[in-house]
């Protein structure tokens, strides 16, 4: 008990920083989400109709996963310096992976009577991809915009080792100094405070989903 309420004294005393912190830890991943979208997204729809070039995209974006993230990050320090930017290089291919995959699938589940409904009624390619196969895809992709944040979230935490922004300077800063007074409550703050992040950009995001899917395919 004694510590629980060390801990929220350490929060109230450090209130202003800690929210200035993850204001900087959610700018970044929004980001890496963002660019992340609009590039997985779009290669989604060029590779989703070409089985080789989707099992090499599909195959390229999951060996990023692999790599151990801080070595990732310090990849492109050769390249860009320290800061925000490698980090947020690394996260970004983190991020690829759900949205790329959730955009093939999405796509895939869309019923080819549908589409052949669509020519039909006289729609050329494009209308058809904005009309008809990415609204039904949607829910799917959003699900892997989901993840995708969920997982940057938490790498985004070490990119302080790199000289990023973010809620991992409190880890850092508590792991540095621990035993020290107040190096645990440090600890918890980043620990804490990026899970609630994470939680809070899913509803975010699952907001976002409700509002921007057509009513008969909401669950």
């Amino acid at each position: 008990m004694n510590g629980l309420t060390s801990w929220f004294e350490y929060v109230i005393d450090h209130w202003d920083s800690i929210l200035e912190t993850t204001w900087e830890h959610a700018k970044i991943v929004l980001t890496v989400v963002a660019l992340a979208t609009v590039f997985s997204v779009v290669l989604g729809i060029v590779v989703q109709r070409r089985p080789t070039w989707r099992a090499m995209a599909l195959t390229v974006s999951g060996i990023f996963l692999t790599i151990p993230s801080l070595a990732l990050f310090a990849l492109f320090i050769p390249i860009v310096g320290i800061g925000n930017t490698p980090a947020m290089m690394a996260l970004f291919l983190y991020a690829i992976l759900p949205i790329l995959r959730n955009t093939v699938t999405g796509l895939d589940s869309v019923s080819p009577a549908i589409v052949e409904s669509a020519k039909g009624m006289g729609m050329n390619s494009m209308r058809q991809l904005l009309q008809i196969r990415l609204p039904l895809a949607w829910p799917v992709v959003m699900a892997g915009i989901r993840i995708s944040s969920l997982i940057t979230v938490g790498i985004a935490a070490i990119a302080v080792l790199v000289g990023g922004d973010g809620l991992g300077s409190y880890i850092q800063s508590g792991l540095t100094r621990l035993g020290l007074p107040n190096s645990l409550e440090s600890v918890w703050v980043g620990t804490v405070f990026t899970v609630l992040l994470g939680l809070v950009l899913d509803l975010v995001f699952a907001t976002v989903q409700r509002f921007t899917t057509s009513k008969g395919q909401r669950i």
